[in-house]
């Protein structure tokens, strides 16, 4: 008699993500897919030594020095007293690995919650593909949407300073860098 074989998705675990780093001061959210491995165990956004999240910012704002990375509260307090919000179009998934293409089950958060908790909140910029796949979810908002190129290592196509560069755009748009 043949063996029955399981389909991948009913062994791969339900995955959690992270609560909105956000507030009242908050004017633009980046929202990711869904953590990767690293920041999971972390319970850290862009925790992944590699992801470039976190350098790209230290560029853009260079007369504030950014908190170690062993602080992650006050990463996150740096980032919310520039009007800046981190969250993930993902509340929850089924995935193995950290790769975006192996996210299955997805459920999506609740962004009229955010935008209620956050009301100075003018927009969002998608931190790559996976995520601005849900642009149309945040239309009905009020919001602007951007799409950004990813941060993550696995975005070789784009180099730091063309990243930057898309960045530092939308950033400037919203307000969140200084006026020299």
């Amino acid at each position: 008699m043949p063996s029955a074989t399981v389909p991948a998705s009913s062994t791969a675990q339900r995955l959690q993500g992270l609560p909105p780093v956000a507030d009242a001061r908050t004017r633009l959210v980046v929202l990711g897919s869904f953590p990767g491995v690293a920041s999971l165990q972390a319970r850290q956004y862009y925790g992944h030594p590699r992801n470039q999240f976190w350098p790209i910012l230290q560029r853009l704002w260079p007369q504030y020095p950014q908190p170690d990375r062993a602080d992650y509260a006050g990463r996150c307090e740096w980032l919310l007293a520039r009007g800046l919000g981190l969250w993930d179009v993902y509340a929850s998934c089924e995935r193995q690995g950290s790769l975006d293409s192996a996210i299955r089950h997805p459920q999506v958060n609740d962004f009229a919650a955010l935008r209620q908790r956050c009301p100075q909140l003018v927009a969002v910029a998608h931190n790559g593909g996976e995520s601005a796949k849900h642009a149309r979810a945040l239309h009905g908002l009020g919001l602007q949407v951007h799409q950004l190129p990813s941060t993550s290592p696995a975005n070789a196509s784009w180099s730091m300073e063309r990243k930057l560069q898309a960045w530092q755009q939308v950033m400037a748009a919203h307000g969140l860098l200084d006026k020299d």
